[in-house]
């Protein structure tokens, strides 16, 4: 059985989907969200399972979650609202084959053992779909509100992944131990996480890049490549994919709004800039969720998904 980050990279190029499943920062969006009364950046989560089941059978490669542990209207996004493992032990339940990841698990907020424990559990209820990005976080309102030090985050994430990896096994008194006990925790990070370039393509096992352009990721790539060699490099698009097949690719922060033929040319180019994964996020998206994820599914996975449909019949 593969693992996940071989499953992830398989055929050089895959596509995912970044949570929430909704599309509440599209006009329709804002105005359904105004009627129910939601806030700024908290999404409806009406039909949450179902698209992720959708996404699934379709064929998409992976479904990514953020932590997102306090709504902050100054930073007005509430993720997917639920708590990061706990929703990801739901998703395990609902979903067959799609990869699990997120992007990205705060460390430093977080209580060490039960970080392992609970990234363990999901990766043995999933069957082994786990992707465990990671991060030192940005927003520093959090890191009082849960007793931490803004300041030495850094020095916290590295304690943090030492103890991910060897299972706790090197940190805790004889007898004592995590269970399930795991070995295989792919670590990708998010950023730098206020570490070196070298360290971290030494210690992770892939790259959660911010969106940007190919050109941007040209660049990107080859920093990763020098620090971390082969190991996988993802990143984000945030997509309004119009009706129109023959709709121009135009640019907004963090995407795009384009027909499926130019989002087709845009993700070649990520994939020959040597970006070996993106996904995708909705919520600027102005069409039905389900329609688009038929589309792409249909008209675009088979461009870039062909070879792992191969490995699999």
């Amino acid at each position: 059985m593969p693992t996940p980050l071989a499953k992830l990279s398989s055929g050089g190029f895959s596509i995912g989907i970044e949570l929430p499943l909704d599309n509440d920062w599209s006009p329709d969006g804002e105005a359904s969200r105004l009627r129910d009364g939601r806030r700024h950046g908290v999404p409806s989560l009406a039909r949450h399972a179902e698209l992720a089941q959708l996404a699934d059978r379709l064929g998409f490669r992976a479904l990514w979650v953020r932590d997102v542990p306090l709504y902050d209207p100054s930073f007005g996004d509430a993720a997917q609202v639920f708590e990061v493992f706990a929703y990801l032990g739901y998703l395990a339940g609902i979903t067959r084959d799609i990869l699990l990841g997120t992007a990205a698990v705060v460390l430093p907020l977080r209580e060490p053992l039960l970080t392992l424990k609970s990234a363990a559990s999901i990766q043995a209820l999933s069957g082994g779909r786990l992707l465990l990005g990671v991060a030192s976080g940005d927003r520093p309102v959090e890191y009082p509100l849960f007793g931490r030090d803004f300041e030495t985050r850094g020095a916290n994430f590295r304690q943090q992944v030492a103890l991910l990896r060897d299972g706790a096994r090197g940190h805790l008194p004889p007898g004592i131990e995590v269970l399930p006990a795991t070995h295989t925790l792919p670590l990708l990070v998010a950023g730098l996480a206020q570490q070196s370039p070298q360290w971290i393509g030494t210690h992770m096992d892939g790259c959660l890049a911010y969106p940007g352009t190919p050109d941007d990721h040209a660049r990107r790539v080859a920093s990763w490549r020098a620090v971390a060699g082969d190991k996988p490099y993802t990143s984000f698009i945030h997509l309004d994919l119009a009706d129109d097949p023959q709709q121009p690719l135009q640019r907004h922060r963090f995407g795009a709004r384009a027909g499926r033929l130019a989002l087709i040319e845009e993700l070649a180019a990520m994939r020959d800039a040597g970006v070996q994964h993106i996904g995708l996020h909705f919520r600027r998206n102005r069409r039905p969720l389900a329609e688009t994820l038929a589309e792409i599914a249909s008209e675009v996975l088979p461009h870039f998904h062909h070879v792992q449909k191969e490995l699999t019949t």
